[in-house]
């Protein structure tokens, strides 16, 4: 199918809506241009709209007639998506829009990431405040920016800014489950600076290429155990300087701090009478990547090319306490709940390693549901670099949002459901990071939940949202506002 068919998928609104969100490119801080396009959308519907000071749009639609008495809701979504896309495609986040299209029972983009995450849910929201015949009580549609590169948007949001009583935050990926809660996370800045040094005479250079890594969302993906490809690559570099006497030039490993690195590029230096032993040892190291991931990975590509001798190298001494830096680093899933032993409860994704010829930078997420667990894994990564000579800095920490199982809106939920689809929905805690945790410290009388369609591999460019779901997500969101208690 084409591009424009998404439009004519069930239920057309979402979808027609969905596509218009496509055509703005919107990237996190990219916030202008999709800030005044959900402005002007509120508006022209003649709709109470405002835009705060950092860019959150909020419109609100009264109740409909009957549904007076009942508690306002706040429908709560973020702008922006996470910018991924494979090195050979040629598309600019910043300017381009994205080329979804129908893939069998699914939506997905090509070579890119597609956005459902959380277009879906915005599209949804305004496809409420778009309606003339659903029944629903007030109705304030929150939308906040920059959610997916530190959640500014929910940490900037002022007081009395929402005046609703309970919030749906339509933000999660599994349809049939109910989320009440969500891991908090701390960022990891970590550094090395250095002046470049000589090259040695007679030596040449080499870039090697890891691609092929499916990658995915730092949290809801990180229990599927791919491939990380800075630890592959420098598994790789670790070797190849102790036994081939290579030397690292440049290296630039991920592009997102809370999506899985797919690729890493390094430039290295090798004497010239090691090239072909070099060159055997990336295709062992290829062969060995590919059986190690078998069944989880199945485009892992290790390749090698000579190119021209770069300016100078990374001094010895940093490159060593780097290499030794990252092969300390814990990585992954280090922890799941013991009460929920298929649930994540604290990760590390190495995200981020790139040279510039003065610094070295790396970025890190650490995620955990236990505020303590999440402390002991930031003082881990601490160490591994502060061992290694790095200057690290732990910012931007935001909290878990703590489950409250005897919430009002998630027994409503759980009864509309069964009522309708005769099953019970699971109540779940996601590993990701949910805006409810930072909006519950600003208004914790608020009673909160969140739900959404399936989405798979959000944060890659395999992202990919199932159509019949978004049907039953739509069915149960009309549902739900039905039987809002009264105030």
């Amino acid at each position: 199918m084409s591009t424009t068919d998404i439009r004519q998928l069930e239920p057309k609104s979402i979808w027609q809506n969905f596509y218009s969100l496509t055509q703005v490119p919107r990237p996190s801080h990219k916030k202008e241009e999709i800030g005044a396009f959900l402005e002007n959308f509120g508006k022209t519907l003649g709709l109470e709209t405002l835009r705060d000071e950092i860019g959150n749009v909020l419109i609100r639609k009264p109740a409909t007639p009957g549904m007076e008495n009942r508690k306002a809701v706040v429908l709560q979504a973020h702008m922006d998506m996470v910018p991924q896309k494979n090195s050979n495609v040629a598309h600019d986040f910043q300017t381009d829009p994205i080329d979804a299209y129908v893939d069998g029972e699914w939506v997905t983009a090509r070579d890119t990431t597609l956005g459902a995450d959380n277009g879906i849910g915005l599209a949804a929201a305004m496809s409420i405040m778009q309606s003339a015949d659903i029944p629903h009580p007030a109705i304030e549609m929150f939308v906040t920016v920059d959610e997916e590169t530190g959640m500014f948007g929910a940490f900037g949001l002022q007081p009395n800014f929402l005046k609703g009583d309970i919030l749906i935050n339509m933000d999660s990926e599994d349809e049939g489950e109910l989320y009440v809660g969500c891991a908090g996370g701390i960022d990891a800045d970590i550094s090395f600076r250095y002046t470049e040094v000589e090259i040695e005479e007679g030596d040449v250079a080499l870039k090697v290429s890891l691609t092929g890594l499916k990658g995915g969302h730092s949290g809801v993906d990180i229990h599927l155990q791919r491939g990380n490809a800075n630890k592959l690559m420098f598994r790789f570099l670790k070797e190849a300087v102790s036994d081939f006497e290579a030397r690292l030039a440049s290296i630039d490993g991920g592009s997102l701090r809370n999506a899985i690195p797919r690729e890493a590029f390094a430039v290295i230096t090798v004497p010239a009478e090691g090239v072909d032993d070099i060159i055997g040892f990336v295709q062992d190291c290829e062969e060995l990547f590919i059986e190690e991931y078998k069944g989880v990975e199945d485009k892992i590509s290790f390749t090698v090319e000579q190119v021209e001798l770069p300016t100078g190298l990374i001094p010895e001494e940093v490159q060593d306490d780097l290499i030794n830096g990252v092969t300390a680093c814990p990585n992954g899933v280090l922890r799941f709940i013991p009460e929920l032993p298929t649930v994540v409860e604290t990760s590390n994704n190495l995200a981020i390693i790139k040279s510039d010829g003065n610094s070295i930078i790396l970025r890190s997420l650490i995620r955990s549901s236990v505020e303590s667990r999440k402390e002991e894994l930031a003082s881990m990564v601490q160490s591994a670099f502060a061992l290694a000579g790095a200057k690290v800095d732990l910012v931007g920490g935001y909290p878990g949002w703590k489950p409250n199982l005897e919430s009002p809106i998630l027994k409503e939920m759980t009864k509309v459901y069964e009522n309708k689809y005769g099953i019970t929905p699971k109540v779940m805690i996601i590993h990701a990071g949910l805006e409810c945790g930072i909006l519950g410290t600003h208004y914790p009388k608020m009673d909160m939940i969140s739900f959404g369609p399936t989405i798979r591999y959000p944060h890659s460019p395999d992202e990919k949202v199932n159509i019949a779901t978004v049907v039953k997500f739509w069915d149960f969101l009309l549902a739900t506002l039905e039987n809002i208690p009264v105030k």
